[in-house]
């Protein structure tokens, strides 16, 4: 079984062609990503607009690049897969009719992917691993707490209401005046500091449920950052490893209570598993690793390139739902909004 995906739901324009192993996890047979950091370095953020002609200019090539790096042609295929959401608009409709024409030009089915499924199956994708397990699912739109009993099948457990973790680590990079993307420059410059310089609060630490609370420890970060200006490059990397450690214990309180609730109804996860963007960033990699030792615990952690968006979580989504015959017709609409558990009480303004 081969699945071609197709991924153009924020900043990354990605294509590629997954296979099904005799492993039961999958064969990456080319996985072609095209960063858009350049185009909007400058904005200091993703301009939804330039994103989507971005996606328009190289789209049709980076298929083309896949195909060819696979060893496949389109008519090898069994199914073409493409992100219809969520995600910026603009984007996803480049994304969802590119691949709907692809499909009905090869008479392939179509599978139309939650980029949040993608993100949540990746790691059956790597490891093969079986349902249930435990989700954290961290990136720049997102963080959350899910129990997945099966494709098509989650539960929400946990969620931001307010900012998503990796929207924090962008703003509190814009305050310090680091470089776009924020997130690894506040790792790399956490990497200098001193955790323990400024005492930052910990949202939410040891309240009930699962769900995170992060504009309180933005806003801290900014009151110090003004209390001591003017900056020094030391100031800074204090800064960032002290906001680092915070998010770090803010996320393993997290995950206790999530686990406990995902005992109640499912039994023993047979993993936590760690997904999205955030999920690159070695100190929260690090402390995961130290709490599923202790906790004996199983931790799946992609590599960094299947954290951040690409085409192989796509092609796996869709290849995972087509083994179920789960596929869809040329007229699915691309939606901006599209929680993986629909009962889950919307909260963020409806965002999350």
């Amino acid at each position: 079984m081969r699945v071609l995906g197709i991924e153009t739901t924020c900043d990354e324009t990605a294509a590629a062609v997954v296979s099904l192993s005799s492993r039961g996890c999958g064969d990456i047979l080319s996985n072609e990503v095209m960063s858009q950091i350049a185009e909007h370095a400058a904005y200091g953020g993703v301009v939804p607009e330039i994103a989507a002609r971005a996606h328009v200019d190289v789209l049709d090539r980076l298929v083309e690049r896949a195909l060819a790096t696979s060893g496949c042609s389109i008519h090898d295929l069994d199914g073409i897969a493409a992100a219809a959401g969520p995600g910026l608009i603009g984007g996803v409709i480049v994304g969802l009719t590119f691949g709907k024409a692809l499909a009905l030009a090869a008479d392939k089915p179509f599978i139309a992917v939650n980029h949040l499924e993608a993100h949540a199956l990746t790691a059956r994708l790597t490891d093969g691993i079986e349902f249930p397990y435990l989700l954290l699912l961290v990136s720049g739109g997102h963080t959350q707490l899910i129990a997945v009993r099966g494709v098509g099948d989650y539960k929400r457990l946990g969620t931001t209401i307010d900012d998503a973790l990796g929207e924090a680590f962008d703003k509190v990079a814009k305050m310090l005046g680091l470089a776009y993307p924020g997130g690894p420059q506040v790792e790399k410059e956490a990497m200098e500091g001193d955790p323990q310089r400024f005492d930052f609060p910990r949202p939410m630490l040891r309240r009930p449920g699962a769900d995170f609370s992060l504009s309180g420890l933005k806003t801290a970060v900014r009151l110090e950052a003004e209390r001591i200006a003017p900056l020094r490059p030391q100031d800074v990397r204090d800064i960032c490893a002290s906001f680092q450690a915070a998010v770090v214990d803010v996320i393993i309180d997290r995950i206790r209570h999530a686990l406990r609730a995902f005992r109640q109804d499912n039994g023993d996860p047979s993993a936590l598993v760690v997904a999205g963007g955030v999920a690159a960033n070695g100190a929260i990699r690090r402390s995961l690793t130290r709490f599923c030792g202790e906790s004996g615990l199983h931790l799946v952690l992609p590599p960094p390139a299947l954290c951040t968006d690409n085409g192989a979580m796509i092609a796996w989504a869709g290849l995972e739902r087509l083994r179920h015959g789960m596929t869809d017709g040329l007229d699915f609409a691309a939606r901006p909004r599209w929680p993986l558990d629909p009962e889950a009480e919307r909260v963020n303004n409806g965002k999350a």
